[in-house]
């Protein structure tokens, strides 16, 4: 049977299923308020449009099934919830269904005015309009491509350093906070600025600014602006941040750094800018090789300097007991959400050769460029869990972690080392040409392997495997016309359909694509029933949330509730933070220490939440100083819980057997589907 068939059939029994509930999950959204607002004036009315929406799904499923018709043009509502199924599962067709209704329900009082009205505002084909200061600037662009391990940061962040003033902007607080550190150490007075963190040094002016690449200040004129990764600009759900930082900076000079397939775009983007463009390529300096065999599951094969990855916390520290088991010897673990002081300090205990930490367990966060001296990478495995299923890693994502191994100079490297070793003892003018200097290659190669036979194929295929150019930099539309698109619309109107209509009606040019909706939608539904303003309803929707933790919607609606209330929110009166969690033994507690583990750690994303909202609301969140304390007290609980940690073999190898079958499934494809 047909791919495409076997997919239609299940998206046919979902799309069923759900219409079953969707209408009475919409009549009772909100009482008989929505419904007015959609132009429903009695239960009659709305029952006569749920019966016409469940003909619409049959006859757009029928149209499938039976004619194979699927395509956007020609079936278009299955095409949407089809597409919405493959990508985000059941939750994906289930906002997509409720958008379908909403629409049916409520385009109906558009007129043809309103419609033409809607996709004026919704225009989004020219969004290197949305920076008109910026444009009245002639940036240069230095765009410095190359592998991993080439030195191409190390280039770029030296220029940096030697500015007056200026910006770095990467994908990862823990690799903002790096530069952060080293700056100030050097006598750059740096300030470091994420969603959930701000630092400045104490009595000094901060020249310099370290952020995560969403916190860039766009209205700050600066000599020299460096935006790492610039390859994720292509990122289906975060690309907009590279893309604003790229269109928008204020910067003399943009230096850019990321991959070879980045130049194309690259190059149309600063056309279209009018910025001047000049590209530094690079080649690796220590060879990479993928290895002939992968380790057959046996940890007692470690070597010094490996370095397993994998992509869970409970599955990192159950592998570093394992290893310390079987080998006898030390690991070191290092992940994103590790505070920055122990994490620079298991990366030194890694690093040092003198001592007995042998081995590394790290996420895939080194993949970013961490500090890290890594003889070989060994992966876990090579798909990882989405939420919902195992889903294959992609190649450009396997090829960049590959590329740690055999590291020679890295960002913490490029700020510690200072300008000396690039420009033979004087520091880099930022006033004349740039001279771009590497030091000799390393000898050292980097190897590349897996833990399981079955995972080695398709990191040897990825690592032959040439990316694809990246063809469009993500966008999402600025709240100026959010604003604008909402004011077509009744006020009780749900926010969610009025976002899901801007991304549906939306006119994009053929270099930027929209990101995708994912949490916002679900956000905007549970902020819904509160008065807030646009601007603040964006605020809550992008937010650091993810409302499959557990008690996380509960933490969102309340702070969302002080906001619009204007009252009190004071850390310890939200009722919905479990605090008590602090006072009690993780081996003692009634449910288990694993589901101790799942609530410390949805705590600890409840609290970052709060301080990420305190930057924004600081007349509403005002215990910040307290909120970092609990915050540090309930990562100390956590490192005691993960120290026990016990994954059992049965879930072990339940889990192996999920990404055995999605390797057996990827081996028996036509196409060998590593998605790029």
């Amino acid at each position: 049977m047909p791919i495409a068939t076997r997919r239609a059939g299940r998206c046919a029994l979902c799309t069923f299923r759900i219409s079953e509930w969707l209408a009475p999950a919409v009549r009772s959204h909100d009482g008989c308020r929505s419904c007015h607002a959609w132009g429903i004036n009695d239960p009659h009315h709305l029952k006569l449009k749920g019966a016409r929406f469940k003909e619409m799904i049959a006859n757009c499923v029928i149209l499938a099934n039976e004619k194979d018709i699927t395509d956007k043009e020609k079936n278009p509502l299955f095409y949407k919830l089809r597409h919405a199924f493959i990508h985000s599962d059941v939750g994906g067709l289930a906002a997509e269904m409720k958008y379908a209704f909403i629409n049916l329900v409520v385009g109906e009082n558009f007129s043809a005015q309103d419609d033409a009205n809607q996709k004026r505002l919704a225009d989004l084909r020219y969004p290197i309009e949305w920076y008109p200061a910026t444009r009245m600037m002639q940036r240069k662009i230095h765009l410095h491509v190359g592998p991993t391990n080439s030195g191409k940061t190390y280039n770029a962040l030296q220029r940096l350093e030697a500015a007056e003033s200026g910006i770095y902007a990467g994908p990862l607080r823990l690799l903002a906070h790096e530069v952060y550190t080293r700056m100030n150490a050097k006598g750059k007075p740096c300030a470091l600025v994420t969603g959930e963190e701000r630092r400045f040094p104490e009595g000094l002016n901060a020249t310099m600014s370290s952020c995560t690449v969403e916190m860039v200040p766009l209205n700050t004129r600066v000599d020299v602006a460096v935006i790492d990764e610039i390859q994720m600009m292509g990122d289906i759900d975060r690309g907009w941040a590279w893309t604003q930082a790229l269109l928008g900076v204020m910067a003399k000079e943009v230096h850019l750094c990321g991959e070879l397939r980045t130049i194309p775009l690259i190059k149309e983007l600063c056309a279209a800018m009018g910025d001047k463009l000049e590209i530094h390529t690079y080649k690796r300096l220590s060879p990479l090789k993928a290895m002939p065999n992968s380790l057959n599951g046996d940890l007692r094969q470690l070597r010094k300097g490996d370095a397993i990855i994998l992509f869970s916390r409970v599955q990192i520290h159950a592998m570093k007991r394992d290893i310390e088991q079987a080998t006898g010897r030390r690991c070191a673990v290092v992940y994103g959400s590790l505070p920055p002081e122990t994490r620079a300090q298991q990366a030194n205990l890694f690093n040092d050769p003198d001592n007995d930490y042998d081995f590394l367990v790290a996420s895939d966060a080194i993949g970013m460029g961490l500090n890290l001296s890594i003889k070989r990478v060994i992966f876990e495995a090579t798909s990882k869990h989405d939420g919902s299923a195992f889903k294959q890693m992609q190649i450009s994502d396997i090829k960049q972690i590959a590329g740690r191994a055999g590291r020679y100079r890295t960002v913490r490297d490029a700020v510690e080392k200072g300008p000396n070793d690039l420009t033979d003892g004087e520091p880099a003018d930022t006033k004349a040409p740039l001279q771009l200097r590497t030091s000799r290659p390393s000898e050292s190669i980097g190897y590349v392997t897996t833990l399981e036979k079955f995972d080695l194929p398709i990191v040897r295929s990825a690592m032959e495997t040439e990316v694809e150019p990246l063809k469009t930099a993500g966008i999402f539309p600025p709240a100026s016309v959010l604003t604008r698109f909402a004011s077509y619309f009744p006020s009780t109107t749900p926010f969610s359909y009025i976002l899901l209509r801007l991304h549906e009606i939306s006119s994009v040019s053929s270099r930027f694509h929209l990101c995708r909706l994912r949490e916002q939608v679900d956000i905007a539904d549970l902020i819904q029933p509160f008065r807030l303003s646009i601007s603040d309803k964006m605020i809550f929707m992008a937010a650091p949330v993810n409302l499959r933790d557990p008690g996380l919607p509960a933490v969102l609606v309340e702070l969302a509730k002080c906001v619009a209330d204007q009252s009190s929110g004071h850390i310890l009166e939200l009722t919905t933070l479990k605090l008590e969690l602090l006072d009690i033994n993780p081996t003692e507690y009634s449910k288990g220490s694993a589901q101790y583990l799942k609530e410390t750690e949805a705590l600890h994303k409840a609290i970052t939440l709060y301080l990420w909202l305190s930057y924004r609301f600081t007349g509403v969140f005002y215990s910040q100083q307290l909120a970092f304390h609990i915050k540090e007290l309930v990562e100390k609980k956590i490192d005691e819980c993960l120290a026990h940690v016990n994954w059992d073999q049965a879930s072990r190898e339940r889990r192996r057997q999920q990404r055995l079958k999605l390797a057996f499934e990827l081996s028996k494809s036509k196409e060998r589907r590593i998605y790029i």
